[in-house]
Order: C-alpha cells, then sequence, then structure tokens
C-alpha cells in the first residue's frame, strides 16, 4: 500500500511592520495593535492618504528576499548541499515595483543561485493571490510526487507607485484604520511583507526536523464578475474554499479558524461574508474569523505567504489574533468576528483566505499537532 504524500511545511520566517522573524509577528498579531504609521520612505504630501504599515529600516527587496529564503531554509535544518536542486516558486509585482531592478524572471534566478536553490524556478504575478497561487502549486506537485521539496517566497515593500495607484483609486481608508468586517470600515492600508517558506514530503521527518504544519488542503477558483469587484455572491472564494475542504477530505466543522482576506472595504468584505456561509454551511455563522491586515497592512503579492506564516503561528500557539479596527456589526457580514482580545483554541485546522482584481481567489487549509 503507497503511503499518500503529505505536504509539511518545515522552515518558515517572515517580516512586516510588525517586526523580523516569525516570533515577531505571532507577538504583534496577538497584541492586537496595528502597526500603520506616516509614511517616510517616499514623498506622500499630494495624496489624500499618508499612512501605511512600513518597517523603519529595510533592505532592497532582493536581499529581504535572500535573507528570508536563507532563514527559512536553516529553520528547515536544510545545509547547501541539500539546498542544491530545490525549486523557487516566487511571488513579486511583475511592474514597477521592482524599479529599476531585474524583471521577476531574473531576480528567482539570482536569488536562487545566491541561496543555493539550483533548480526550477518560476514567478507569480498574480496580484493579491500571487503566494497562495504559488503555495497551492508546491503542495500540488509535492503530492503528486514530482518533486520532494520546495521553497516559496514572496515580497511586497510599500513604494509610491502602488501606494498612488491605491490612493487614486480611493481604495486606500482616509481614516488611517483598517476594519475587516466593520460597521464603518473606510478601505485597506498597504504594508510591507517578506516571507519565505519550506514545503516537503516526508524528507523533513527523516532529517529529525518537526514540520509546523501540513498543507491539508487548497484551492482555487475565479468568479470574472468584474475587473475590480468582487461577485457579490462570494461565488468563487466559496468554490476555492469548498476544493480545499475535499482536497483535504474534511468537513466544515473541522476548520476552527478563518484567516480572512477581509480588506476593510465594503464590497469585498460583504462578498467575502457570503462566501464563508455558502462553502461552511450553519458552520460559516461559528467559525471565529479575523484579518490579520488590520494589523500588518496589506502586503500585496506577498499576503498570501504572510497571512499563512500568521495562521500557522497562531494555530500553534493556541490564539487566534483580534479583527483588529472593529467598531460595531455590519449586517452585510454576518460572521463571527474576534474582537475585544485574542481567543484561546484548540482547533488542529485554519483557512487562509486571499482574492484578487479580475476575481482570482484562493484558500489553502493548514493543520497543526
Amino acid at each position: 500500500m503507497v503511503e499518500a504524500r503529505v505536504t509539511q511545511l518545515t522552515g518558515m520566517y517572515a517580516v512586516s511592520a510588525l517586526g523580523r522573524g516569525a516570533d515577531a509577528q505571532l507577538a504583534g498579531v496577538l497584541a492586537g495593535v496595528p502597526a500603520f504609521g506616516p509614511v517616510g520612505r517616499f514623498d506622500t504630501t499630494a495624496r489624500r492618504v499618508t499612512v501605511a504599515a512600513t518597517l523603519p529600516e529595510v533592505g532592497t527587496l532582493p536581499d529581504e528576499l535572500a535573507a528570508a529564503v536563507d532563514a527559512a531554509c536553516e529553520a528547515a535544518g536544510l545545509d547547501r548541499a541539500q539546498r542544491a536542486g530545490c525549486a523557487l516558486l516566487l511571488a513579486v509585482h511583475g511592474g514597477a515595483a521592482l524599479g529599476a531592478g531585474p524583471t521577476p524572471a531574473v531576480l528567482a534566478g539570482q536569488l536562487a543561485a545566491r541561496c543555493g536553490l539550483s533548480g526550477h524556478t518560476r514567478v507569480y504575478t498574480s496580484a493579491c493571490v500571487s503566494a497562495s497561487t504559488a503555495v497551492a502549486d508546491a503542495a500540488a506537485r509535492i503530492t503528486r510526487g514530482d518533486v520532494e521539496r520546495v521553497v516559496v517566497a514572496a515580497g511586497y515593500l510599500v513604494e509610491s507607485d502602488q501606494f498612488a495607484l491605491f490612493d487614486a483609486g480611493r481604495a486606500l481608508a482616509v481614516d488611517g484604520a483598517v476594519r475587516p468586517f466593520s460597521a464603518g470600515r473606510r478601505g485597506l492600508l498597504l504594508g510591507d511583507g517578506v516571507a519565505a517558506v519550506v514545503l516537503e514530503s516526508s524528507t523533513g521527518r527523516r532529517r529529525g526536523v518537526d514540520p509546523a504544519a501540513t498543507v491539508a488542503g487548497w484551492g482555487r477558483a475565479g468568479d470574472a464578475f468584474h475587473p475590480c469587484q468582487p461577485e457579490p455572491g462570494g461565488t468563487g472564494l466559496s468554490r476555492a474554499v469548498g476544493g480545499a475542504l475535499r482536497r483535504a477530505g474534511l468537513p466544515p466543522r473541522a476548520v476552527g479558524y478563518v484567516n480572512a482576506n477581509a480588506t476593510g472595504t465594503a464590497q469585498s468584505d460583504a462578498a467575502e461574508a457570503v462566501a464563508l456561509r455558502r462553502a461552511l454551511g450553519g458552520h460559516g455563522a461559528q467559525v471565529p474569523v479575523s484579518s490579520t491586515k488590520s494589523l500588518h497592512g496589506h502586503a500585496l503579492e506577498a499576503s498570501g505567504l504572510l497571512e499563512l506564516v500568521v495562521t500557522v503561528l497562531a494555530l500553534r500557539h493556541g490564539h487566534l489574533p483580534v479583527n483588529a479596527g472593529w467598531l460595531a456589526p455590519d449586517e452585510t457580514c454576518p460572521v463571527n468576528v474576534i474582537t475585544d482580545r485574542p481567543q484561546q483554541t484548540d482547533a488542529t485546522h485554519a483557512l487562509t483566505l486571499n482574492a484578487a482584481f479580475g476575481g482570482a481567489n484562493t484558500a489553502l487549509l493548514v493543520g497543526v499537532g
């Protein structure tokens, strides 16, 4: 009898305005204090909104990515020889965010060589589902037996071009706070995010490394409703959640927490609330939900990986982060939002959700213990 291949997360590292490293991310989300402040990295005097969640001192994106990959590999117990031949899946912005630097494909090749990952590389520039799509692809390849080990890395550092576009589109919260699922929510705020994870089959355990989590299931679906607005009925995201549960062979009630995509925008949050009720049935009204974007901001292409790391850490610690910025319930968002303080849990599985312009939706289901 052939043993089923399970995708294990054996190493992880993340950087955000909450700090550097996994411990800083966990401490930050459990403290529940949003990391937003005035942007000092570039001039915002012509902008409606002047705040974001940025690190005070940060290197170039290639340098930050290389440091994250090295740290994740070290956490997984991989020496330079064991990294050789390992695939690298990289999620970054495909345009001006890289400035005068290399194209995403060239950056991936340079990063792989710099970190000793001499295998296949692939880049993902599909907006806010870039990193979560990369994780799903990595898990699929490992489960099929195509590869033993994959490094997924993602990065976005708040820069003037994307900031100006979101500000001009009136997507940024003029009150300087992200309020997912809440009455009075005004929009999103951007944030720095760089992360890397090592995903592998049972090779980690054979090296004596205990996995931090398993990627139990994943789902992807599109709704193609509008270039920017989500489909109001949450069809695409609901199908993505259903796909993740089916791959994991788990019922909706197994989900003990949802780290929602919720960006604090009116239409997106309402559509996601509907999607959760559609995908999880009655459990959709009971499962604890929060969006950690309310604390570390929206890291665009890196969001899926940063939020995966945060979700795994919270689940392992047994405390679920609050949904910061909460003012009052909104009847269009009938979900069980975590407010006031972190919620203790003994749950073993959680969903982390992401959605992007163009109707792209992803769901990753992780398990611990």
